[in-house]
């Protein structure tokens, strides 16, 4: 049976939000993030409405979905979210550096390959480097995501085996506002 749903979200207090056609935006401070909703949404005072009309199983998931969406955007703009990635060089000394002009990662002398692997950053995502930790931080839960598996998988090893080389550049740790997740 198609019933009508509808969902909403509070806007806290210090964020802003703003629709454009799908494109919605929340802001704080100089921070922002933006994301396109491809379901019917309105903002009406300080709550966000996600609705369908005659919905069914279908339109009730893409609903929650999306309200999962803007729950990750309020939590990134509180506190940004946070992975740490660990550079293991086994075999030979890499050299990590991030290209601010071209926004990558250029990794150089891994497996004393002569070509550097390169892996993009995200917009919206900063990453810094210290000594052997990588950390990547973002107030868009996917930028920060995608930049960290980006740099992940460039130092991934297919033709060997994994037991005897195992170098690479590998996610360690996922900090998100006030909690603390270990990987491995």
């Amino acid at each position: 049976m198609k019933k009508d749903f509808k969902q909403e979200i509070e806007i806290p207090e210090g964020i802003e939000a703003s629709l454009d056609g799908k494109m919605l935006k929340m802001k704080k401070g100089n921070d922002s993030v933006e994301k396109k909703i491809p379901i019917e949404i309105k903002i009406d005072g300080k709550n966000i409405i996600l609705e369908a009309t005659n919905s069914g199983k279908k339109e009730k998931k893409m609903i929650n979905t999306y309200l999962s969406h803007l729950k990750n955007m309020v939590e990134g703009l509180r506190e940004k979210y946070e992975y740490h990635l660990q550079i293991c060089a086994v075999h030979f000394p890499m050299n990590v550096s991030v290209d601010k002009t071209n926004s990558t990662v250029i990794i150089k002398n891994f497996l004393g390959e002569v070509k550097p692997r390169i892996s993009k950053i995200a917009p919206n995502a900063e990453v810094k480097i210290e000594k052997d930790i990588i950390s990547v931080s973002s107030s868009d839960k996917d930028a920060a995501g995608q930049t960290a598996a980006n740099i992940e998988n460039a130092t991934r090893i297919c033709d060997r085996d994994r037991r005897i080389f195992q170098d690479g550049i590998f996610i360690t740790k996922k900090e998100k506002g006030r909690g603390l997740k270990k990987i491995r």
